[in-house]
């Protein structure tokens, strides 16, 4: 657990190199800007926009994707297309709107095809959401994909094994769930989604209530 001197915040902020420029942001709009204005990793060079995140600034609910998609890379916000339209459905079904929380994903440029993130791909965008997380200070955070749990909690587990149960991110609880792509193409995976975004409510409540 964090110390008494160390915020939880603080400490994710650490995680970003202290060389970028990252590190003197004050606000998501100025991580935003350059993020956008900012070549990366090849895929930031052929995308066309980034998508950076969406939602309320000082959400106690974070929900973290994967990558963007086609849809997500034309209008330049996360989850848009099919799946974006299930998520909604799915946080609606639990008591949240999209403007409660905060969305984001791993990578904020689209690769090939929908391929998997490439871990150096990973690795050069994942302080751009170490800066967002440290800004937005979640109480709670929705990994969707075995992606997107595996990346930010540094784990090597299917997703099997990361589903159903809280894990510490340096002081914040994360779930991790089927992304809503998945549900699309699999139904069965339909009921042990409802019993994660029933978990994650009730703990929702605990910590802010």
């Amino acid at each position: 657990m964090p110390s008494a001197t160390t915020s939880v915040y603080d400490q994710i902020e650490a995680l970003i190199p202290e060389d970028s420029p990252l590190r003197g942001m004050t606000s998501l709009e100025d991580v935003q800007s350059w993020v956008a204005a900012t070549e990366l990793i090849e895929l930031d060079r052929t995308r066309l926009n980034p998508v950076f995140g969406v939602g309320h600034p000082q959400a106690d609910l974070m929900v973290i994707g994967e990558a963007p998609g086609a849809d997500e890379d034309k209008q330049g916000e996360p989850f848009v297309g099919r799946a974006g339209q299930l998520l909604t459905k799915i946080l609606q079904a639990i008591g949240f709107e999209r403007s409660d929380v905060y969305i984001a994903n791993i990578l904020k440029s689209r690769p090939p095809n929908n391929r998997d993130p490439k871990p150096d791909e990973i690795a050069a965008h994942i302080p751009i959401l170490h800066k967002q997380i440290a800004l937005i200070q979640p109480k709670l955070i929705l990994c969707v994909g075995r992606t997107s749990g595996t990346s930010l909690l540094g784990k090597d587990s299917s997703l099997k094994d990361m589903r159903g149960t809280f894990h510490d991110y340096h002081g914040i609880p994360v779930l991790v769930t089927y992304h809503p792509a998945a549900l699309l193409r699999n139904g069965n995976w339909k009921r042990p989604t409802w019993e994660d975004v029933q978990l994650l409510r009730k703990r929702y409540d605990e910590l802010t209530t």
